[in-house]
């Protein structure tokens, strides 16, 4: 089976291609031709998840699937949430978002948060289905860790042993994380489909 992961974060394209069985090739925008800006206009992630995933089938063809993920403080009532990306301005530098992140943070006791991905896949115009994954957390009050991107610097989960995302593997972040939990959603359904 040939699926276009409908994003231009290559962070996020090495995240998930190890997450996929052989049985299914993995496809870039790039590889079926789509350089434009997918829209993201929606005020959920699930809406946005399903606008990029949409917009791929409709102007390309090819089954795709999406992933919108938000960070959402409990502090800040869910926010950046859906914004998480552009937290700090258009420009969706993860630098900026992070320091907005810290200073909107100065002086608050719950520092909790959780990462929740939405995957949306739609593998023709009617077959559209959707999985979530979430983990708990809270944000460190400075940053650690070199690896990872986005907010891994100051989101520590609860599973872990005291390390941030960006102080981990993409194995052990991979293990635990967000995104891998939608994606497994993701994979039990499609192993269902090829079985079937």
């Amino acid at each position: 089976m040939r699926l276009c992961f409908a994003s231009n974060n290559a962070h996020k394209l090495d995240e998930i291609r190890p997450l996929l069985p052989a049985s299914i090739e993995l496809l870039s925008l790039a590889d079926i031709g789509c350089q434009e800006e997918l829209p993201e206009t929606q005020d959920t992630l699930e809406g946005n998840a399903l606008q990029k995933a949409r917009y791929v089938w409709d102007h390309y063809g090819v089954a795709c699937f999406a992933d919108d993920t938000g960070l959402e403080v409990t502090a800040l009532h869910g926010a950046p949430g859906v914004y998480s990306a552009r937290y700090a301005g258009p420009q969706r530098r993860s630098e900026d978002n992070v320091q907005k992140l810290l200073q909107e943070l100065q002086g608050a006791t719950d520092r909790s948060a959780q990462f929740r991905t939405v995957v949306a896949l739609v593998l023709s115009g009617t077959d559209v289905h959707t999985f979530a994954g979430a983990v708990a957390g809270k944000i460190t009050e400075t940053l650690q860790g070199t690896d990872g991107f986005g907010y891994d610097p100051v989101f520590q989960p609860t599973e872990a042993d005291g390390r941030t995302f960006a102080q981990m593997t993409l194995a052990e972040k991979n293990a635990i994380s967000h995104r891998s939990r939608a994606v497994a959603g993701l994979v039990s359904f499609l192993s269902s489909v090829q079985a079937g």
